[in-house]
């Protein structure tokens, strides 16, 4: 078949934050697909920006629970069956029922990027029979799929054992920098012309990710922290920031477009990566916040779970906790501020690492992917 294959992805967020879908998209429009991104509208929506692809967001009555799940479903589907693609692509298992309907009903092609391990993620592990439910589905329709990728080497692994599958591994790194140069951050605070030092989380204030350790954390700590982004723990955090009267230490920048994200990245002094033991997906996590903290040479304190532990061996980048104890996250982090030799050191190894991992890199095997799909 000739002509420019148009290829649809499906989310549920509202499209503005998710920058690996924004990458995903823009190299391929630029590799001359024809690209639509489709999420969904929040009453809080921004305006979408204009991009190089088509972006389209669907209004639901409900914004959680079974009832948004069956709804969104129900319009996506309804949606793809009146748009035109060659080849679909869901994104977790949340939309794919929809793709896998629509795509076999045109004859497209079936793309699948597990951003997670769905089935084990916090939320659904503790509710057995929603996890039976997400198992089902999975087995139901990912053998089905004609390629198939993932975020890290260790999911990709689990999905293979699984399915018999292969599966690709598109790593969520940032684009290379041009000229990539540690910011200068004075650990004192008294350099001039230095930005004040500031820690930094970046991403969902959901469970699982050891934040009401690292606000606990916070009170023996003498830097302020800043936490971008919004979540299930929003309201409960903020209370806690209360209760312990650390409101002077820690702000809550709510959500960040991706733009101005990176900007804040730039002048943090640590940044904080976390994760609890909840699942397999937290612990085979890759998370693209600990590529975003290297790409701005920013030292970071991280989770010590495999994926990041082979990372880390090869490019000396964070200091590791063994888990997300409040002890272990204070001395981890105090240990940076003080430790001026290992703080410069991790800045120039973010240097190295951000030209070997970087989304030019990740891009040639993800344009691999999709002409392989056409041939």
């Amino acid at each position: 078949m000739g002509g420019v294959k148009r290829i649809i992805f499906t989310v549920t967020n509202d499209l503005s934050y998710d920058q690996r879908m924004q990458k995903i998209c823009r190299s391929l429009s630029r590799a001359g697909y024809s690209v639509e991104l489709v999420g969904r509208k929040r009453d809080f929506s921004i305006p979408l920006a204009p991009e190089p692809y088509r972006q389209k967001r669907l209004q639901c009555t409900f914004n959680k629970g079974k009832l948004f799940y069956i709804e969104y479903n129900i319009r996506l589907l309804v949606y793809l069956l009146f748009a035109q693609f060659d080849a679909a692509c869901a994104i977790d298992l949340d939309t794919i029922a929809p793709v896998y309907i629509t795509g076999k009903i045109k004859g497209a092609k079936l793309v699948y990027d597990a951003h997670e391990y769905f089935t084990e993620v916090p939320e659904v592990i503790r509710r057995r029979k929603v996890q039976k439910v997400w198992q089902k589905v999975e087995q139901t329709f990912v053998p089905h799929f004609d390629e198939t990728y993932t975020v890290s080497e260790g999911l990709a692994e689990l999905f293979e054992k699984k399915y018999h599958k292969h599966f690709n591994v598109i790593m969520n790194v940032p684009y290379p920098q041009n000229n990539p140069a540690p910011a200068s951050v004075s650990l004192s605070g008294d350099e001039r012309g230095a930005p004040s030092p500031f820690i930094l989380y970046q991403g969902a204030l959901n469970e699982g990710r050891g934040l009401e350790h690292l606000i606990t954390a916070m009170q023996q700590i003498d830097c302020p922290l800043k936490l971008a982004g919004e979540g299930d723990l929003s309201a409960q955090l903020r209370q806690q920031v209360q209760t312990l009267g650390l409101q002077q230490k820690i702000t809550f920048l709510g959500y960040v477009p991706p733009a101005e994200l990176k900007k804040i990245t730039a002048q943090a002094t640590i940044g904080i990566n976390l994760v609890e033991n909840t699942g397999l997906s937290y612990y085979y996590s890759l998370s693209n916040k600990f590529f975003d903290y290297i790409h701005a040479s920013v030292p970071q304190v991280c989770i010590g779970f495999p994926e990041y532990q082979k990372l880390n061996n090869k490019y000396h980048v964070a200091l590791l906790v063994k888990d997300c104890s409040t002890p272990q996250i204070s001395e981890a982090i105090m240990r940076l501020l003080k430790d001026t030799g290992l703080y410069a050191q991790f800045q120039k190894n973010c240097e190295v690492c951000s030209r070997e991992l970087n989304w030019k890199v990740e891009e040639i095997k993800l344009l691999a992917i999709y002409e392989r799909l056409f041939r």
